[in-house]
Formats: structure tokens, sequence, C-alpha cells
């Protein structure tokens, strides 16, 4: 908006008249007093001025907008008919004006002036606003550095806090901090701790999560360096994503190797409580075996129904012992998978079979999916077992729906098997442990019996066999147990 000073209405109007036939948004004032008023009210890009004036004069006004901030960098157009001569052109522009007009007036000069000063004073205007953004932009960058600053700062004393090796690395890899924990193990801040030579390559394992964008847990001996001696720790490594992409990784050693001897004292007991215990069991087994016979022998004998329940319970408990060697020999590095090439649809059909001969006749499994008549590489006695251990979780935990889907994929690389049923599930956030050794969900522990070993060995012999295992579960609805075996 331009603001026009002048006593003469006249003027005042003539001028008016011709701005606002070029689109000018026009504002006056009859005064030098209310001129004043209306510039620290309005915000004006070109005042155009009187030079002479009743009271205050063109320049009383200039100087009196130049004592104000808000009216200060207002450029002033001077207009004077009687104050021609070179004085009064310096005066006006030492006031503060950034030209000087005699009248007569040229409407046209005056136009292109006033233009021109509008622009620039528009111009200077955004360029303070511009720069006033940018200003607060780089104030509260200051600030946000701060506090960043701030956190990061507290959120390293934290790992400096930590009992564990800590540390964080950079999106490709690159340590960025350690605690002091960790140069019990490494000599440098950049170079990770030395693994025993029969554990998994550090490095390896981190590249390969970090292609998948997926946390990292691996349990490792690592080298500490004053004593030489290679203790268990648990490696945890986890990405912290900024969107899509993972900004950093923090990581921990926390050592468990005390932890660790106390699992290998227990395991060697199963290994050898089960191995005492396997042979004196075979013999019982073999001579209520041999009691069974003979009482058969005589069909008025009601004692061959206890034999039969007896050896059902020694059936159950040398199944029990069976686990627990199986475990044992997982432990130990001596679980031995025997692959040979063979059709595993034979395998599928004699679990079912077994299943259905050992269950009442309520039992129902139906059979699902097809697979070609090709033979692959697997273990059939091992496989076979874990069919088994699938069937028998599903009829168990179904206890009011006896219904039972197998189902089979085949793709270009894989075959897959899942066992379906429709019994009491298990709860989203425990599907992760059910296949841990001796993990059992609460909700069931107390209604159905069990150590929580099958799913863990099967998941043993399924990993042997270089392939995956795997459930889908929802509460009161049922689950699928499902693995996958490579078929080359």
């Amino acid at each position: 908006m331009i603001l026009i000073v002048d006593d003469n209405q006249n003027n005042i109007y003539s001028l008016k008249k011709l701005l606002e036939s070029k689109d000018f948004q026009v504002d006056t004032a009859e005064s030098g007093e209310q001129a004043l008023v209306k510039a620290l009210k309005n915000n004006y890009a070109l005042i155009i001025l009187d030079v002479q004036m009743p009271g205050m004069d063109g320049f009383e006004v200039a100087e009196s907008f130049a004592g104000y901030s808000k009216t200060k960098d207002i450029p002033i157009i001077f207009l004077s008919a009687v104050n021609t001569e070179k004085q009064f052109i310096t005066r006006g522009y030492e006031s503060g004006g950034i030209d000087y007009v005699t009248k007569p007036i040229d409407p046209e000069i005056l136009l292109l002036k006033v233009k021109t000063f509008y622009n620039l004073q528009e111009n200077n205007i955004a360029m303070r606003r511009s720069q006033q953004s940018l200003e607060l932009e780089v104030q509260g960058r200051r600030e946000a550095q701060v506090t960043m600053r701030s956190e990061i700062d507290h959120f390293h004393l934290m790992l400096e806090a930590l009992p564990q090796i800590a540390f964080t690395l950079d999106a490709d890899g690159a340590v960025t901090f350690v605690n002091s924990k960790w140069y019990e193990y490494s000599v440098s801040e950049k170079v990770f701790p030395v693994a025993h030579q029969d554990d998994h390559s550090i490095l390896m394992e981190f590249e390969r999560c970090r292609k998948n964008k997926r946390a990292l847990q691996l349990e490792i001996r690592i080298k500490n360096i004053k004593t030489g001696e290679f203790r268990y720790h648990l490696l945890r490594m986890s990405p912290v994503f900024d969107g899509k992409s993972i900004k950093n990784w923090v990581g921990t050693f926390t050592d468990i190797d005390d932890q660790k001897k106390v699992e290998k004292e227990k395991d060697e007991f199963l290994s050898i409580a089960s191995h005492e215990l396997k042979t004196p069991l075979t013999s019982i087994k073999a001579y209520m075996q041999l009691l069974e016979r003979k009482l058969r022998t005589n069909e008025e004998n009601a004692e061959v129904n206890y034999v039969s329940k007896a050896l059902s319970q020694v059936e159950k408990l040398n199944s029990l012992i069976t686990d627990l060697l199986d475990v044992s020999k997982i432990d130990n590095g001596k679980l031995k998978i025997n692959k040979k090439r063979g059709n595993l649809e034979n395998v599928i059909n004699n679990a079912i079979d077994t299943i259905i001969q050992t269950h009442d006749d309520k039992v129902k499994i139906s059979r699902h999916g097809f697979i070609p008549d090709i033979e692959i590489p697997f273990d059939e006695i091992r496989i076979e077992q874990v069919l088994i251990n699938f069937l028998t979780n599903a009829i168990k935990y179904s206890p009011e729906n006896n219904q039972v889907i197998v189902t089979t994929f085949v793709d270009e690389t894989q075959v897959r098997v899942s066992v379906t049923d429709f019994g009491i599930g298990i709860p989203d956030f425990k599907q992760d442990a059910v296949f841990k050794k001796f993990y059992r969900v609460e909700e069931s522990s107390l209604q159905f019996q069990g150590m929580g070993i099958g799913l863990y060995i099967c998941s043993e012999i399924i990993k042997q066999h270089d392939g995956t295992i795997g459930l889908s579960s929802v509460v009161e609805e049922g689950s699928t147990f499902y693995f996958t075996l490579p078929l080359n």
C-alpha cells in the first residue's frame, strides 16, 4: 500500500487516481501528524510526501519516520512545487528520502519511479522475512543439535553404566561408540573382540542381518585379552530405523559363561541319567511283554488288562527317555542325520497310519495338497519323528476337536509340510519361544502333560536338514505347525 501525504485535497485526489489506475492500493493523510499515526498502525511499501505543509513540513515528517523502527525503512518520495532549489533537494535526501520530485510532475516518470521503489521495497520486505525465517530455522536447528547432543551424551552414560559390553554402529556397520567393558576383550574401539575359531564369525553374521534389516542374536565365545580365556557371551545387535532405512545399530555382549557351565552340567546329568534308565527300562519292558503273552493264553485272566496299561506307561517313559537322549545328543553335537534319497509322501503316510493306530477312532486326519513322485535327500526316521510329534500335539491340544489336516506344497526349491489343528491355540507373544528347550506355554502346562522338549528336537532335526520350521496360531481357533525341506 502507498501513503500519499499532502495538505492539498486536489493534489491528493489527482495522485490517488493516477496510482489506482495502475492497480496500486492507496491511503492518504492531510498532515504530517496524521501521516505519522497511520504509518505506525499500518504497513506501507512507499510514502509520497509533500514538502510544503502547515505544522510539520515534509522534512520534519521524514525525520520523525526515521526515529521509529517500524517506519525507518519505508522509502519516501518528496514532492515539491516551491522548494526546488539544491539546498532543499539535499535536505530531502538527508531527511531519509530516496527521491525528490519537483512539480509540475510528469505522470509517466512518477509512475515509473513509484513502481520501481514499490517493487524494491516489496523485495526488501520479502528478503527480511526470509532472513528472519532462516534465522529462526538456524536457531531451531542449533537448539535441536544441543538437545540431540544432550540425549546422545545421556545415552552414552547409560551404556557406560551397563555391566555388559555395549557399543553402537553406524548404518554401514562401523563402530561409533564403545563403553569401558569393551576394552577387556578388544585392544581398539574399531576392532571387534576375537571369537573362538569354532564359533560363527561376528562380522559375517552381522553382514547377513544388515542386508536383511534384521536383529542379530548369537551365542559366541570371545577372548578376554587379560586372561586369554574364551568366555561365552550372548551377542545382540538391534537396528534403529529412521522410516524404512536403518539409521544405526545398538549392540551388547552379555556374559553367559557361568550359565552355560550350569547348563552343561545339567545336560551331562540328563545324558547320564537317561543312559542309566534306558537299560533297566528295556528289561522291564521285555519282562512285561512276556508276562502279557503268558496271561493272554488264559482268556479268563483279568490281570492282562492291568499289564497292558502298565506296558503303555512303560512305553511313555521310554519315549520320554529317548527324547532326553536326543536332547543330550543335540547339545553335544552328536545327533546324527543320515540323509538318503527317499519319497516323502511314503513317510507322511506312515506317520499318519501310526497315529491312527495308536489313537481312538474319533481322530480324523485329512490329507491336502499334492507331492510329485520325486525323491529328495532326507533322514526318513527323523522326519517321521517330526511328523509324529506335530500330529500328536495337534490331537493333544485339541480335546474338543479331533480334526487334523496335513497339507503339502512344493515349489521349485523346497517342499513344505504343515499340520493344522482346531484346538486351544498359542498367544502371539509366546509363539517364538515354543521351539526352545524345556519351554511350555503357561496356559496349557497345567492341563496337558509334557516336558517341552519335543518341538525343540524337531527344530534341531529340521535345521540339520537345512530347512525351516515355524507356526501360525490364533487362540481358541487352532494352530498350524510347518517345516520345509530343500529339494536338493
